[in-house]
């Protein structure tokens, strides 16, 4: 039975076009082709790029934060209060009214003073500066690397200049040394961003962020496997040729420097509406998804691939939405750039400038270990 299903699963009809197979992706006269197995080389790479990553940022990232004048800001730290914490951590980090109203009555506290601790405990959760500096040195340091090693991979190669190449002789085309280290290389740090989300800053897409990821490691697997390799390195060009432009821009925005910022974010832009939104989609996805309807008959995975390329560019039209909104932002004020998709500190009172102490309401009706409840006529007017 196992045999029939893998049989069934590898058929040739599903993964090539009517008059190809398998047997076209054999090693012969000297010519290499790729191999599912080879793919198990970018697990190593990636727990490789995260011991890298650790020791970039702490021996390259956090000198060139302290060089560039990144501080944290002195955080008001929520006082203890074993009662909020534990509706904090448990049940939500934004109480609704009626939630505040209980707690209110539990801690014996003004609903001001229930806020103020969410809020400054919110506060205590967000990522430093510091931090948040140290994750874009990195992603700077590869995509930078990443794009110009791309464009020595395939600057020499006929399909850069002409994209309907790309299918030429499919799917019997060589694999190159230089294309299975760019694959390779860049399959281990998408690979290792996944290994890694747990720890990196949350974002606002935190969740687009995943499925961008997952798609693009199902798409340069998937390409590995039967042979569209030459897509799939346009495509790793196209991405990388405008995100180290992305998180330099953020690394002067930790910084506040504020004109730096702006005019590199205004470059990012520039390129990012130029590769994502008209190279991608008019000249790759439509070499990927029009060109092979004249020289082939479809075939199942060839749905599969371009679906994958259509998430992809959705994606993108996803965040040129953000984009645009950030750059009318700091256009006409000429204010700094804010990522839309950090959540951005909450402001304190005046009221918050002094640092209170919760307590709990002892049995006696008398406070402990915190400040004082306001009496109940005060309390009804808040």
């Amino acid at each position: 039975m196992m045999s029939t299903l893998s049989e069934l699963v590898w058929a040739d009809w599903i993964w090539f076009p009517e008059g190809y197979g398998w047997a076209d992706l054999k090693d012969n006269d000297g010519k290499v082709y790729p191999k599912w197995q080879d793919l198990w080389a970018c697990i190593p790479i990636a727990f490789c790029f995260m011991i890298i990553r650790k020791v970039f940022e702490r021996t390259v990232a956090i000198p060139l934060a302290s060089l560039l004048g990144v501080k944290d800001k002195q955080q008001i730290s929520a006082p203890s209060n074993p009662i909020l914490e534990s509706y904090y951590c448990s049940t939500s980090k934004q109480p609704t009214q009626s939630s505040i109203e209980s707690l209110c009555k539990q801690t014996d506290c003004s609903v001001r003073q229930v806020q103020r601790w969410f809020r400054q405990r919110r506060n205590q959760d967000r990522p430093s500066k510091v931090k948040k500096f140290q994750e874009a040195s990195w992603r700077f340091t590869f995509y930078l690397f990443a794009f110009f090693a791309g464009l020595a991979v395939l600057v020499d190669k006929p399909w850069f200049q002409d994209v309907q190449l790309i299918w030429e002789d499919f799917p019997r085309m060589p694999l190159l040394p230089s294309q299975y280290w760019y694959y390779m290389i860049e399959l281990g740090f998408y690979l290792s961003l996944v290994f890694s989300v747990a720890s990196d800053v949350k974002r606002k897409d935190f969740k687009e962020q995943l499925v961008h990821h997952a798609a693009t490691i199902l798409l340069l697997s998937f390409s590995w496997l039967v042979n569209y390799i030459r897509a799939g390195t346009l495509v790793l060009l196209v991405h990388d040729a405008s995100d180290y432009l992305l998180e330099s821009a953020k690394m002067f925005s930790y910084a506040d420097w504020k004109k730096t910022c702006n005019l590199i974010f205004t470059l990012f832009a520039a390129f990012f509406f130029v590769t994502r939104l008209i190279i991608l989609p008019f000249w790759i996805i439509h070499s990927t998804l029009v060109l092979p309807l004249g020289r082939y008959s479809t075939f199942p995975t060839f749905y599969f691939f371009n679906g994958l390329m259509l998430v992809l560019q959705a994606l993108h039209i996803f965040w040129a939405i953000l984009i645009l909104r950030m750059v009318i932002k700091f256009l006409p004020g000429n204010d700094i750039v804010e990522d839309e998709r950090s959540d951005k500190e909450e402001m304190e009172s005046e009221d918050d400038s002094v640092k209170p102490k919760l307590r709990e309401k002892p049995k006696n009706g008398h406070t402990q270990n915190g400040f004082s409840p306001l009496n109940n006529n005060h309390r009804r007017r808040q």
